[in-house]
């Protein structure tokens, strides 16, 4: 239940019954929107479909979204287009997915990242502001936690040290996102995704340049020499987690303590939590399991480290597990069988 809020200056107190989807022709954004259907709730999507990875492949999730969630698209750094938008649906909640993402990508074109993550991000939340919002979720990033060292990563950690302008920028939203609660009350929790993977998912990701080069007889190319260990996160796992927390916005901590403040409270009714398997694996083994789920020899080419790369993500999911009794379900062997299985049926590659 989302518990009693304001809207437009009246209580209310009611289940999130319709929410907002932005980034919906993403990744998560279709996960999400499918499972929520599912659930009986009203789903209503934007984006602005750019063109940073396949189009075909953001129009085929939109394809299999019709009859599910409406869709609309609008790109949000039209802010007053984006508010008309928000006050004729006035959704129980907000799930913002939409961002330029990418790391690599963002040395390249840092005003895609300026412009989609932080102006766009603003207009959801003066959205949020005026239409009013009973929970904002928001999408942040394991990258925040930039040369953090401290294993597991959690969120009572600092994440002041970003190595690449994306990451920066998801700071940054975490940072706008709790000035927003603490102004004007909007219940907000930033979500730091840990390397989420699966069918459907981004061309741009590793494991799908991986699968791809797998499939085409190409050598992988492997930064660090291969020594990089992720926190893979298979997309269900991510999905169920970020349901389970739609219905659970945040409240003031009253035992915030500001001469020692810790960054994971806040006496505003904002959250930080870490959405990761707690697992990392090897890059090597992971190349490995693909190599394996294709029945295909890998050949890998070693590279050095790249610019805005860390060498391990980790996470400690302490916290979402307390909250919602969050435990990832989906081995990585499962999850890696599963992609490269919708891999060949999507690209009819044998």
């Amino acid at each position: 239940m989302i518990p009693s809020a304001m809207r437009g200056g009246t209580m209310y107190s009611q289940p999130a019954a319709r929410v907002l989807v932005t980034g919906i022709a993403g990744f998560i954004g279709f996960h999400l929107a499918r499972a929520l259907a599912a659930r009986g709730i009203a789903v209503d999507g934007v984006d602005n479909v750019n063109g940073y990875y396949d189009l075909a492949l953001k129009r085929a999730r939109l394809q299999r979204l019709e009859g599910v969630a409406a869709f609309t698209q609008l790109d949000l750094t039209d802010a007053e287009g984006f508010r008309r938008h928000m006050a004729a649906y006035r959704p129980d909640a907000v799930i913002h997915l939409a961002a330029q993402a990418g790391v690599r990508y963002s040395l390249d074109r840092p005003d895609e990242y300026v412009s989609a993550n932080l102006a766009g991000f603003l207009s959801v939340l003066e959205a949020c502001r005026h239409v009013g919002t009973a929970h904002l979720v928001y999408a942040s990033s394991s990258s925040v936690y930039g040369l953090n060292a401290k294993a597991p990563f959690s969120e009572h950690d600092g994440a002041d040290h970003p190595l690449s302008l994306y990451a920066a920028t998801k700071r940054a939203n975490e940072l706008m996102a709790h000035s927003y609660s603490h102004l004007f009350a909007i219940p907000a929790t930033a979500l730091r995704f840990f390397t989420v993977y699966g069918p459907w998912g981004r061309p741009d990701m590793a494991y799908f340049k991986f699968t791809k080069a797998v499939f085409e007889g190409r050598p992988i190319d492997v930064y660090n020499h291969g020594a990089m260990r992720r926190d893979f996160t298979y997309i269900d796992d991510v999905v169920e987690a970020i349901v389970a927390l739609i219905d659970k916005p945040p409240t003031e901590d009253a035992g915030f303590d500001a001469a020692r403040p810790d960054p994971a409270g806040s006496p505003a009714p904002h959250r930080i939590l870490n959405i990761g398997n707690e697992q990392p694996v090897e890059l090597s083994r992971f190349i490995d399991l693909i190599g394996e789920a294709a029945g295909r020899e890998v050949e890998r080419r070693l590279l050095p480290m790249q610019p805005g790369d860390v060498p391990m993500t980790y996470a400690d999911t302490r916290e979402l597990a307390r909250l919602v009794g969050f435990a990832p379900r989906t081995s990585i062997e499962e999850g890696i069988g599963r992609f490269v299985a919708w891999y060949r049926e999507f690209y009819e590659v044998r």
